[in-house]
């Protein structure tokens, strides 16, 4: 079982690269990187298909997994897809501005630095889902891959009322330059954060069924470091101190990514 774990996270992983390479391809003819996060969600929907088709594992286990994973890839993709309709992501944007004003060839770097990189993360994240797709055992689903499902629902809630709740709220003209602290999002600063994780962490828990599927607990951590580490939270908070005068103190009141209730303004 091991050694087939293998060979499909091999052929995957040549798989997603390719696929990023081919992405990237597009974004330099269109002139927008943004293309890259649209397909982050599609690309494991990618995987658990191609998965699918050429391992074998238990039934309901691999139909489990690649609804789940085809169901939060599409809304996800959809919704950034919907999100940056028409212009280029301002990241992306102002990155491209810096890179040309050092002289540098922006489409080499976007390869490098931002395709490659998803593309690697991706590699690494999928092994979750690489696994529970191909483990023959144990031969039904379990009481942790049911807590895998209602965790995973859990992360689907709060990833999409909570990017619904922030898409009315930048709509309105009337909120313009304040802080969302509306919702979900007046229990975590990062609502999307918190449900991404645990979409990654309820996928564990469905492949930990497994004594091996521990191994795969590299995928949710990937993950949690993606959204909660230096290039995630922490770099969007100091953007948004600079932007909005009031995220200091919603800051102060708000926890930063698990929900809780809001602490009183001093």
């Amino acid at each position: 079982m091991l050694n087939e774990f293998l060979l499909l996270a091999l052929a995957n992983s040549l798989l997603i690269l390719f696929l990023f390479f081919c992405i990237w391809a597009v974004s330099v003819l269109i002139g927008d990187s943004s293309i890259a996060d649209i397909f982050w969600g599609l690309g494991f929907v990618v995987v658990v298909w191609f998965t699918w088709a050429v391992s074998d594992g238990v039934e309901e286990r691999r139909l489990l997994v690649a609804v789940l994973t085809t169901i939060w890839g599409i809304r996800l993709g959809a919704y950034i897809g919907w999100r940056n309709w028409g212009a280029e992501d301002p990241r992306y944007a102002r990155l491209r501005e810096h890179v040309e004003s050092q002289g540098k060839n922006y489409a080499i770097h976007s390869l490098v630095r931002i395709y490659m990189v998803q593309g690697l993360f991706m590699c690494v994240t999928a092994l979750v889902l690489i696994f529970a797709m191909s483990m023959d055992t144990p031969e039904q689903l379990g009481w942790l891959a049911w807590a895998g499902t209602a965790l995973w629902v859990v992360g689907m809630f709060f990833e999409t009322v909570g990017d619904a709740q922030l898409s009315r709220f930048r709509a309105d003209p009337a909120n313009e330059g304040k802080i969302m602290d509306r919702g979900l999002w007046r229990y975590t600063r990062h609502p999307n954060y918190f449900g991404e994780a645990c979409i990654w962490i309820g996928f564990f828990l469905i492949a930990a069924e497994n004594v091996l599927g521990l191994i795969t607990i590299v995928s949710p951590i990937t993950i949690i470091y993606a959204v909660a580490g230096p290039s995630g939270k922490a770099l969007l908070e100091r953007r948004m101190s600079k932007k909005r005068p009031g995220f200091e103190e919603y800051k102060q009141r708000t926890s930063g990514f698990f929900p809780m209730p809001p602490k009183k303004s001093t």
